[in-house]
């Protein structure tokens, strides 16, 4: 045995046995509170230790048994003692860890990167309105644009062409055409339909086709779903019209059908009114966990929104976190494809129980307001614009976002390839 390995030896039962914190750590590290073994073993040990004692004493005595709910905690506290020991003597031999060995350059973090981000996992959210011949820029979303059919074709191939993963287009029609059970949404000349016709043409083969299933842009009142008489939104009736949606949405050539309006039944009510008219192939991306939000102000201007007061009744309370789990597991009972979380940075705790949960893959939508406080926190030289915006879709992605909704998918993947 060399020198080294001697005291390396010699040290590594010095450090255990000295180290009074040890056995503490070591049983918390194996994930178990004490059985009552332990007590009449050794009262006088206080009761955070009193279980690490339990597991001590029967490895000195040779005819101790410990109890038998400890059997399998002493094995987890062998692996995790054993695992501590190295620490130990790799601290006791060199004198402390360097994690920044593994910063030092960039190919060395690139190559340990435990995240990644690419243009395949941006998904580019679309405006198209009638009536435009040019595009005409959001005023509260600077660099967002509505869009005309002819600039909705150009910018999709220039999306597809900086190899973005997906589209996800959004209708605005014209205020004289909006009614109470916002039927433009399915009608197949209406804007919404136009632009994904146009988009299946030009770049369909490329890329995936996402559509809003929604009515709040082409209702006069701004609500996702129809009206009772007493001016509540009605689920049900709601739900019937979101299958004459979805129909319409399909055909006109959407992969994925967003389901946004946050009904209870949607998600299986669509999936049913598919199937039975053999569209087994369209998907649905549910937006499984849509939380009423101040983010989204600025997509109120982007789509040209009639609503008056809130939708609180039917989007989810920013203060419920299990809520969005009971809404993730219904949504896949009913048959969704991809899940959903909106909004995405404020709510990244959401995203990683979600993504803990699901076992579909799990988008997050970058909303307008979030795209707006960068963009302004930006234009006003407080932060980094580049590095904000690819910091902020990285954390989204490390919360477990398979891919991001975000309006900055084209501009982001040009710098990202």
């Amino acid at each position: 045995m060399t020198d080294v390995t001697s005291r390396v030896a010699s040290a590594a039962p010095r450090l255990v046995d000295r180290n009074t914190e040890f056995h503490r750590v070591v049983f918390a590290a194996a994930g178990d509170q004490h059985c009552s073994a332990g007590d009449a073993t050794a009262p006088e040990i206080s009761a955070d230790r009193r279980s690490a004692r339990c597991i001590s004493v029967s490895r000195r005595i040779p005819d101790r048994t410990p109890c038998g709910d400890c059997l399998d905690r002493i094995a987890r506290a062998d692996a995790a003692e054993r695992a501590l020991v190295g620490r130990r003597i790799v601290r006791f031999m060199t004198g402390m860890d360097r994690p920044r060995r593994l910063r030092r350059t960039p190919a060395v973090r690139r190559l340990v990167a435990e995240t990644t981000l690419r243009p395949r996992q941006l998904v580019l959210p679309m405006f198209v309105a009638d009536g435009l011949e040019e595009p005409r820029e959001i005023s509260s979303m600077p660099g967002v644009m509505q869009h005309s059919i002819d600039s909705l074709r150009k910018s999709a191939v220039e999306a597809v062409t900086a190899g973005v993963g997906g589209l996800m287009l959004f209708g605005v029609p014209r205020p004289e055409d909006k009614d109470a059970t916002g039927s433009k949404a399915s009608d197949p000349d209406g804007i919404l339909n136009r632009g994904l016709r146009a988009l299946a043409d030009e770049v369909g083969s490329s890329t995936v086709i996402m559509a809003d299933t929604c009515l709040d842009e082409f209702t006069d009142h701004g609500h996702c779903g129809v009206l009772s008489a007493d001016g509540a939104v009605d689920n049900d009736a709601t739900l019937h019209r979101y299958v004459e949606m979805a129909l319409a949405q399909a055909d006109a050539g959407a992969d994925l059908l967003g389901t946004s309006g946050m009904m209870d039944g949607q998600v299986g009510a669509i999936r049913r009114g598919l199937d039975a008219v053999g569209r087994t192939d369209t998907g649905i991306l549910a937006y499984a966990a849509k939380y009423a939000s101040a983010f989204y102000g600025p997509f109120r201007e982007a789509v040209a929104s009639s609503l008056e007061g809130d939708r609180r009744s039917y989007q989810q309370d920013p203060a419920n976190r299990r809520e969005a789990i009971r809404e993730l597991d219904l949504d896949l009972a009913e048959g969704a494809d991809i899940v959903m979380v909106k909004p995405a940075m404020s709510y990244l705790d959401i995203l990683r129980d979600v993504a803990d949960h699901s076992p579909v893959p799990v988008a997050a939508y970058q909303i307008s307001g979030e795209y707006s406080m960068i963009t302004a926190a930006a234009e006003r030289g407080w932060i980094d614009r580049r590095g904000a915006i690819l910091e902020s879709l990285m954390g989204i992605r490390r919360a477990g976002a398979d891919f991001v909704l975000t309006y900055w998918a084209t501009e982001a993947a040009h710098w990202l390839s």
